[in-house]
């Protein structure tokens, strides 16, 4: 889909969306809220910055008390057989089109195509991939979730890494949950996949913000190596020539955002 075609769509998801909020409709507002970020995802992270802002303000409306209260009242009545208490705890698989599969995994990536006018949408390597570290069939390993639900994710996670930045620290995802707690336990593939999205969403020469999330005694994490190459951030190949990018690369995300609000 053309990219302004897939926004005026968007756009026009939102305007139902916040009809259906601002006529109680329940059921109508969750499926909206989700059929949104599926639609959110498709789209370059460039596109969609005022639609995400939206959202994430629709969903303030959706986990107020008010929004709780009207659920149950409509639930006791019978007039709704789906609620969205916690929109960010309630795991759904994106509603898509009959017409289109469901992919296995992330399957796109973004790029400027000088033959284009803009960001082309094209089929590429799940992104981003770390060899080795494919999904597990261990019983308790969360699920892995869909392209939208990931983006709001992401759009929830970046302004926690903005304050961890601004703070000059670092941060590891038990002490995001702690910060967010409306986020959820995340398969490590989804985690990387949060964090590319993140930097994905940055201004262009921005250090990346996944520098900050961290393992142990304030360590490196595993995968940013993998995670920054796919981002386009050459880190060396030596575990001695990664780590030093990567230190590096937490400074400049420090005296970046050290004065920014």
């Amino acid at each position: 889909m053309e990219i302004a075609t897939l926004r005026r769509t968007l756009n026009s998801t939102l305007t139902e969306l916040q009809r259906a909020i601002d006529a109680h409709s329940v059921a109508k507002a969750a499926d909206l809220y989700e059929i949104a970020w599926h639609q959110t995802s498709q789209a370059p992270p460039s596109e969609t910055r005022e639609q995400r802002a939206r959202l994430k303000v629709f969903k303030e409306v959706l986990t107020s008390r008010s929004w709780r209260e009207e659920e149950r009242r409509q639930a006791a009545q019978g007039e709704s057989t789906r609620t969205v208490t916690h929109p960010s705890r309630h795991v759904v698989s994106a509603v898509r089109p009959a017409a289109e599969p469901v992919p296995e995994r992330w399957e796109t990536v973004w790029s400027s195509d000088a033959a284009t006018s803009g960001p082309t949408v094209r089929p590429s390597k799940t992104a981003p991939y770390v060899p080795g570290t494919q999904a597990t069939d261990r019983a308790d390993s969360p699920a892995l979730l869909s392209a939208g639900r990931l983006w709001e994710i992401a759009t929830d996670v970046r302004p926690v890494l903005e304050q961890t930045a601004r703070a000059r620290g670092t941060i590891s995802w038990p002490a995001m949950r702690k910060r967010l707690p409306v986020l959820p336990r995340l398969h490590r593939d989804d985690e990387s996949v949060v964090l590319w999205l993140v930097d994905e969403d940055r201004q262009k020469g921005e250090p990346l913000l996944s520098a900050l999330v961290t393992v142990g005694d304030r360590q490196m994490h595993p995968r940013f190596p993998q995670i920054a190459e796919q981002l386009g951030l050459s880190v060396g190949r030596t575990r001695g020539e990664q780590h030093n990018a990567w230190s590096y690369e937490v400074l400049k995300v420090h005296q970046h955002w050290r004065h920014r609000r």
